[in-house]
């Protein structure tokens, strides 16, 4: 394994990890994304990382993909101020000495929320764990991304196939591409010191989706359903995994 990867990975991610926990804490009914983003890019700076997105060939309008409602994900920070009851997904991607790292959460704005939205967000996020539970060296990526398509269908959920999880490192997005669907034993071999990010995303309604033609960016449903979205960079070992964007 490249120890300087790992160890330039482990505390990016650990940097990441505790910013997305105290942007939890921080999002609060009638703030702006706008306001949001920009606390995020201080946060950033302010811990000894680099805005990854800032780095993009085609520039990212923001530090963080910020998407409400039926945005699904890349949400371009906007004016909307949120309200209590609202979703929104939390996408960010960092730079820490020579390497990124990629975590996403969704949560509900204030102390409201539909069941159908929670039980949403609740399914998902359990759908990236079970993703997660099965890797180690050796593995197929189609035994993850069968993993995680159970959980979805059994939760009845819209499962989004255009887009996927992704390989990580010097650059934000690598090979292998990791889906949320597949069959088992098939596709990349996992080998030990690989680093990838497992990110379902799902919807209530259909998961057919555009991209925003104001932005150029934030992924909308067709539908006007709710969408959702969970990620962490994994770090592949012999036996099994670690979690590098947890708080810690």
């Amino acid at each position: 394994m490249n120890q300087e990867k790992i160890s330039a990975m482990r505390a990016g991610g650990q940097i990441l990890g505790n910013l997305l926990k105290d942007l939890k804490d921080y999002v609060k009914p009638g703030m702006s994304e706008k306001e949001i983003d920009a606390w995020v890019r201080k946060e950033i700076v302010k811990r000894g990382a680099k805005v990854a997105y800032d780095m993009l060939d085609d520039k990212f309008p923001g530090a963080i993909c910020i998407s409400t409602n039926d945005e699904l994900v890349h949400g371009a920070p906007s004016d909307y101020v949120l309200e209590e009851g609202d979703k929104v997904s939390f996408d960010l991607d960092i730079f820490y000495k020579g390497y990124f790292t990629d975590s996403a959460f969704t949560m509900i704005v204030g102390n409201k929320g539909s069941k159908a939205v929670k039980n949403l967000l609740s399914v998902t996020e359990s759908s990236m764990w079970e993703g997660i539970e099965k890797v180690k060296a050796g593995v197929h990526l189609g035994d993850i991304g069968s993993a995680v398509e159970k959980v979805l269908k059994a939760g009845k959920l819209g499962i989004i196939t255009n887009y996927v999880g992704h390989g990580i490192g010097k650059t934000m997005h690598e090979d292998p591409m990791v889906p949320n669907f597949g069959r088992k034993g098939h596709g990349y071999k996992l080998k030990a010191g690989d680093t990838i990010c497992i990110e379902p995303m799902s919807s209530l309604g259909k998961p057919k989706n555009h991209i925003s033609k104001e932005d150029g960016w934030t992924v909308i449903l067709n539908d006007g359903s709710i969408g959702c979205h969970f990620e962490h960079t994994i770090l592949v070992l012999e036996d099994g995994y670690e979690v590098l964007t947890l708080p810690k």
